[in-house]
């Protein structure tokens, strides 16, 4: 049964959700895809993979920005209808995506750190300020693959609950994020 709608979060952060969401998408899409883009061992690798690093280093600095304003001011209520363990899940949810887009470009720079090639930030080489050691490379740059496909998995699960709230439950929970005229 359809409610009242909640109150909205401010624009500030609807702006950096969905602006960060498309980010997100299309640097996750570019990790994905960097071998058919650019194979290992050829000319165009290097040139592809530091695009990729660099995007991650500002995304990276955005999602802080994002998360530093969602500290600083508060999320609307939920709906007095929501269910309580619905209300957990969400913050559950929603406390993973966030660790998973600070951790996810934080563990590819420490790898891109202990590794000979370090990072070329738009062209701009950052001196690395560990050595070159395969080893803890490739657990950092592990730890970057896994919480790719985490996130991956996380923003779906998130995608299907907003589109559960929007189409089935009627609720309002998407109105809260939503910009035009369909929000209040």
């Amino acid at each position: 049964m359809p409610s009242a709608a909640p109150a909205r979060y401010d624009a500030v952060a609807r702006t950096l959700h969905w602006a960060l969401g498309a980010a997100l998408l299309a640097q996750m899409s570019f990790g994905f895809l960097l071998d058919e883009l650019a194979p290992r061992n050829t000319p165009a690798r290097a040139a592809v993979i530091n695009l990729h690093k660099s995007c991650g280093l500002v995304l990276l600095l955005l999602i802080v920005l994002r998360l530093a304003w969602r500290l600083r001011h508060r999320a609307p209520p939920w709906p007095a209808a929501m269910p309580a363990w619905q209300r957990r899940a969400a913050g559950l949810g929603h406390g993973a995506l966030y660790a998973c887009m600070l951790l996810l470009p934080a563990a590819g720079y420490v790898a891109s750190n202990f590794s000979k090639h370090g990072i070329k930030f738009f062209g701009r080489p950052l001196p690395p300020w560990g050595p070159d050691w395969p080893a803890a490379y490739a657990f950092f740059n592990g730890m970057h693959d896994v919480l790719g496909w985490s996130l991956a998995v996380l923003v779906a699960g998130h995608v299907a609950m907003a589109a559960k709230h929007a189409w089935i439950d009627r609720d309002g929970i998407v109105e809260r994020m939503a910009f035009g005229r369909g929000a209040r």
